[in-house]
């Protein structure tokens, strides 16, 4: 597989001019034919740079990302597009009677921030649940759900999310392989079913009404790429881990299935307005959506083309193989709605969490040595997924975090790719890419594979990683940043979202210094520099969108998609990062959020 650079892509625009001369040398005539075609196309752009523009940005600092080495301050917008970039001088000259002037008294202006990995409605969904991210105990979990419970009536589901076992700061008693039993959440809360997803969202707690209600005891098999945790007897305790969780979500959809369909909407406009409004709080332009159903695409559809998408979307499809099979030519949409709603891109599972011992492994877990993980889809179903994708012409994203999931989805992408050598550019993406084999570094360039990886991952995980995986693994090859660039990889930057805060200056933090809050560094020889982790949450995010030579970086021609900050996070303090803010977030020529 061949593979060309963003920094190559950016240069296409020049690329006529050059075919025009070289084809004009030969005769007068067509010297003068190209004057004609030089003339026509300063008449349509030359002339129209003179015109007054919507947007004027004057007086900040602007990182602009694109190959040009000169120093700007400001930049001026027309319509949804960039139309210049220099400094104030340059730019004053498209004020006129109508434009907006934002004066930025020096703040850094950088292109939009585009979330390489997220789930867009569950970032607004999470957001309506029992929040546990910052519990410490499973003591406080249980208080947390009872205290819900008293003011909820009885047989009404308590939904919860952001738990995460080897956080708290002593584990449970009793507990299995360091996750609690059921037992002190169903005495507290017997009348109320209760489904608590981990951080990670590959594992679920429930408490005995809940799995009641699904049917679970004793005699229910564990399911293919999932386990049910078991006491010495052979009792669930109530932990379901990765396809496991489905017993206890079935539960709760069957549930969910007497909502009229006006309150279903209501929901899911909630949450779309609650996502959105985060995003762009955040200096978030661009999200892409990591895997949504046929029918939550046609919903961002209908909003994209209504002009009522305020986030650009970039899609995942999350379908079985049979419904990508007979569906899949209907829904590749490029750019709808004003470029705000892509889909071209299928999403599959290939392991679970390395956080609940989901991830699957080349070798066992240093602190579960009876386990190597999960593999949640057979490697057969992923090659056949993975031919319906190149037959399409659709990205293929697969999630694997251990380094044995990590080698099976490269081996698959190789085969494939040999049998389409046609295909040149493909980029296809392995999600996460969190744990790899030294030898599997050097693979994801020379493919063409792109590393979409989440840098706040690495500090968040930081307490269990070295558990799980023992010393020598964890340093050779956790979140491994700057050993996959230096090979010439791509890496697209985010946060997988509700996982992690969508915000993308904690995850910028994250990556330029890998910082723990007690101040301990988690191998900091794999930090990104600064410059690199920008890019990684702009151009190089927009280049595995094939969106490069539309967003990315602040360029004449590409969309209007710019944020403000309130410091300059290319220069200051590595501890004054974390107290940037977002000034003003604009997408497409619109301000739409202003502190």
């Amino acid at each position: 597989m061949s593979h060309r650079s963003p920094q190559d892509s950016s240069r296409l625009v020049h690329r006529p001019f050059r075919a025009a001369r070289a084809h004009c040398r030969s005769s007068p005539l067509r010297w003068i034919l190209f004057a004609v075609v030089v003339t026509g196309w300063w008449g349509t752009h030359g002339h129209a740079q003179d015109r007054p523009a919507d947007l004027v940005l004057i007086g900040g600092r602007l990182t602009t990302l694109d190959d040009s080495s000169r120093v700007a301050t400001a930049l001026a917008v027309r319509g949804d597009r960039i139309v210049a970039v220099g400094d104030d001088g340059d730019i004053r000259r498209f004020v006129g009677p109508a434009t907006r002037v934002m004066e930025l008294h020096g703040r850094l202006v950088i292109p939009g921030f585009i979330e390489g990995h997220g789930h867009f409605l569950s970032l607004g969904e999470s957001k309506q649940k029992l929040d546990l991210t910052r519990t410490k105990s499973w003591e406080e979990v249980v208080a947390l759900v009872a205290a819900t419970a008293r003011n909820t009536p009885a047989g009404t589901w308590i939904i919860g999310r952001g738990w995460h076992q080897s956080k708290w700061q002593q584990p449970p008693t009793p507990n299995i392989e360091g996750y609690p039993h059921h037992e002190q959440l169903s005495r507290a809360v017997p009348d109320h079913p209760v489904l608590l997803t981990h951080a990670s969202g590959h594992l679920c707690l429930a408490n005995a009404k809940a799995m009641e209600l699904a049917g679970v005891d004793r005699r229910t098999a564990d399911p293919p790429g999932g386990q049910l945790l078991r006491d010495a007897d052979g009792q669930p305790i109530g932990v379901f881990r990765e396809t496991a969780s489905n017993l206890i979500e079935r539960a709760y959809q069957r549930n969910r299935a007497n909502r009229t369909a006006p309150q279903r909407q209501r929901e899911q406009d909630e949450a779309l307005r609650l996502a959105t409004d985060e995003c762009l709080a955040r200096g978030v332009t661009t999200f892409c959506d990591a895997g949504s159903s046929l029918a939550t695409i046609g919903y961002f559809r209908r909003l994209a083309e209504g002009g009522q998408l305020r986030v650009r979307l970039w899609v995942m499809i999350r379908e079985s193989p049979a419904v990508l099979a007979a569906r899949l030519g209907d829904y590749r949409i490029l750019g709808a709605g004003g470029y705000h709603l892509t889909v071209r891109a299928i999403k599959e599972f290939m392991d679970g969490a390395l956080g609940t011992h989901g991830a699957w492994l080349l070798e066992p877990y240093a602190d579960l040595p009876g386990s190597t993980g999960l593999a949640v889809t057979p490697t057969n179903t992923l090659r056949d997924v993975a031919r319906l994708a190149v037959e399409h012409d659709f990205q293929l994203c697969v999630h694997a975090i251990g380094d044995r999931a990590n080698r099976e989805v490269l081996d698959v992408f190789a085969a494939v790719f040999r049998e389409h050598p046609e295909k040149t550019d493909l980029r296809w993406r392995i999600e996460h890419a969190q744990h790899l084999s030294p030898q599997d570094i050097p693979r994801f360039a020379p493919l063409g594979v792109i590393a979409a990886m989440q840098g706040i991952h690495a500090t968040s995980d930081a307490p269990f990683v070295v558990e799980r995986l023992g010393p020598r693994r964890a340093e050779e090859g956790a979140y491994i940043w700057q050993s996959l660039l230096k090979a010439g990889a791509v890496i697209a930057n985010g946060t997988d979202t509700p996982v992690e805060s969508v915000d993308p200056i904690r995850c910028f933090y994250a990556s330029v210094t890998r910082k723990l809050p007690e101040g301990r560094t988690f191998y900091p020889q794999q930090c990104m520099t600064r410059r690199q982790a920008l890019r990684s949450y702009t151009l190089d995010a927009a280049y595995a969108a094939f969106e490069e030579n539309l967003k990315g970086s602040l360029t004449p021609g590409k969309l209007a998609d710019v944020v403000v900050l309130s410091k300059d996070i290319m220069s200051v303090p590595d501890e004054e990062i974390l107290r940037a803010q977002v000034v003003c977030t604009i997408v497409g020529g619109k301000v739409v959020f202003e502190r």
